[in-house]
């Protein structure tokens, strides 16, 4: 164990960056979702990547926003939170982008005294000369970071910003057992998988207005038997989740089926309903039975 290597290292950014498709292509599992959407990451999430000599405990967290509403200071706290204990720090940014969209959150950044690896995103789909604009612009602005050029979703880079984080990792034991893929329990990826596709099939609010809350989770040799509630917070947008004769809360679950079954490789029956919990966004106590650290 004297020469294991262990570490947090937390990925910030703004929002739709491609922070949860990095950490998904890091750890080799689909752990956080990912949509086209905004804010589809709400609460901070650990992947962990095990080898003989290091674990790197990679943590995602919500995009960085000014906060609108109780549910959104409650995600920023989070990001907070990855500043605190962080052993290296990856900055997402997509080229175009010019700085965080909370400017505390940059002076902290500019202040770190741990390392930075700033990784400019989606070159694959960028021209040579503003690459080079790009690189330039944020050694200016960041000039103690590392600037790596990646494609998350093409894996372009990643093996190697991944040898880069594990020779900047402190010497310790590993945090976790060594077969632990992530801090989450189980019901939490059942939750993540619902809402996703939900983000991905409505629009406008409601994807926004709705948490997920599974009541039963009872796994058997051959079957996994879940309940699910999907909370809203007004009677419409219950009828617009349910769909005519039932036909898009169908959907949904079907899909959620399909991708949980290859998540837990086995056979999945999934039960979803529907329930109005008004302003549950707003309402401290509600954040904090769905995990979030309100009034924190």
């Amino acid at each position: 164990m004297e020469q294991h290597k262990a570490g947090f290292v937390n990925i910030i950014g703004n929002p739709n960056v491609g922070k949860s498709t990095l950490m998904n292509a890091f750890v080799g599992e689909k752990l956080s979702i990912i949509t086209s959407k905004a804010q589809t990451t709400r609460h901070r999430i650990l992947g962990i990547v095990n080898g003989d000599d290091f674990q790197v405990i990679l943590s995602d967290t919500p995009g960085i926003i000014k906060p609108a509403y109780e549910l959104q200071s409650s995600m920023m706290d989070f990001v907070k939170s990855a500043f605190e204990d962080a052993d290296i720090l990856l900055y997402m940014v997509e080229i175009g982008e010019k700085a965080l969209k909370d400017e505390a959150f940059f002076t902290k950044l500019e202040n770190s005294k741990i390392p930075i690896l700033l990784l400019l995103n989606k070159i694959d789909i960028s021209e040579q000369e503003v690459l080079e604009e790009q690189v330039q612009y944020w050694q200016q602005q960041l000039p103690k970071a590392e600037i790596h050029l990646i494609s998350a979703l093409q894996n372009f880079n990643i093996k190697e910003v991944f040898e880069r984080i594990i020779s900047l990792l402190p010497k310790a034991p590993p945090y976790y057992p060594k077969d632990q893929l992530t801090d989450k329990p189980e019901r939490f990826f059942v939750n993540e998988t619902i809402r996703e596709k939900i983000l991905q099939h409505y629009k406008k609010e409601i994807p926004y207005s709705v948490e997920i809350d599974t009541e039963e989770f009872f796994e058997d040799e051959k079957i996994i038997r879940m309940r699910s509630v999907i909370m809203v917070e007004r009677d419409s947008q219950k009828g617009i989740i349910i769909g005519h004769r039932g036909s898009a809360l169908k959907r949904v679950g079907v899909e959620a089926r399909k991708d949980l079954e290859k998540f837990f490789d086995k056979q999945v029956h999934l039960e979803l309903y529907v329930k109005v919990n008004k302003n549950w966004r707003s309402n401290p106590r509600q954040l904090k039975r769905f995990g979030y650290n309100s009034g924190s």
